[in-house]
């Protein structure tokens, strides 16, 4: 008999919803101390300068608040962990929309604007609130929960292009974190790999003899930032392996075909 189909997780919609205000005020407030030549370097996020990513973050909010605007879908159909999957063919229109965010108005009137509007989306609305969005429907709770992957994500993009210790709310950190944990059993099912970021996620992945009990004989180990990275394709598996920033053993615990899991 086949194993019983793992219940997707579910997060709890108000931590959430804080998680998401709290980040996004982090980065809004970092925005505000950049310069001119800061706001002029590469991001690292394609070609990309960091004004245009700033703009693209305040979009981020923006058009979450514009998604809870329209009327509803009537049925979901992404959830969260199928979300990383979606998103590769919208990259041109993201882009552009991001460009024409930044020519809008000044950052820091963005994010002000950006920063209100969501907050008052978001009190009015419910987790069970399906947004019909470009990659699909979705509830608001379970897109709630990728908004923390957009925004950890590109905060440590603007940490890294501009030297600024932007700080990394630890319940965003978790949920983006589990997510992308999520994302990767979802992508390579089985039972033969246990893939672990402490304290955050632990999942079972890749097809293979099932560990049932003791020592799995193949572990995959590491903290939540390389993590993120290796799934976001900010570093490679290599680079980690050699900087002894993932710890794997066992004959199956190579996970470099997988990685990334969203560009």
């Amino acid at each position: 008999m086949p194993p019983a189909k793992k219940k997707p997780r579910t997060y709890d919609h108000a931590r959430t919803r804080t998680a998401v205000l709290a980040q996004f005020g982090h980065v809004r407030d970092a925005v505000r101390e950049l310069d001119a030549e800061q706001l002029a370097r590469p991001s690292g996020v394609g070609d990309w300068s960091v004004a245009e990513l700033a703009a693209h973050i305040a979009w981020i909010a923006d058009s979450l608040a514009g998604g809870l605007a329209r009327p509803p879908a009537a049925v979901a159909e992404l959830s969260a962990a199928e979300w990383p999957f979606a998103t590769a063919s919208l990259a041109g229109k993201i882009a552009e929309a991001a460009k024409e965010t930044l020519e809008g108005a000044p950052l820091a009137e963005l994010y002000d604007r950006a920063g209100a509007r969501l907050a008052e989306a978001l009190d009015e609305n419910r987790g069970s609130r399906v947004l019909d969005l470009w990659i699909g429907a979705m509830t608001l709770a379970d897109f709630l929960v990728t908004r923390t992957v957009e925004l950890v994500v590109h905060t440590d993009d603007l940490r890294r292009a501009t030297g600024l210790d932007i700080p990394v709310d630890r319940q965003a950190l978790a949920a983006c974190t589990r997510l992308l944990a999520d994302a990767l059993a979802l992508k390579a099912p089985g039972g033969a790999v246990e893939f672990r970021v402490p304290p955050f996620a632990v999942v079972q992945c890749v097809e293979g003899p099932r560990h049932t009990r003791g020592t799995p004989p193949n572990v995959v180990e590491t903290d939540p930032l390389t993590w993120i990275r290796l799934a976001t394709g900010r570093t490679s598996w290599a680079e980690a392996l050699d900087g002894a920033q993932v710890r794997a053993s066992g004959e199956r615990a190579d996970l470099s075909a997988l990685l990334p899991l969203m560009g």
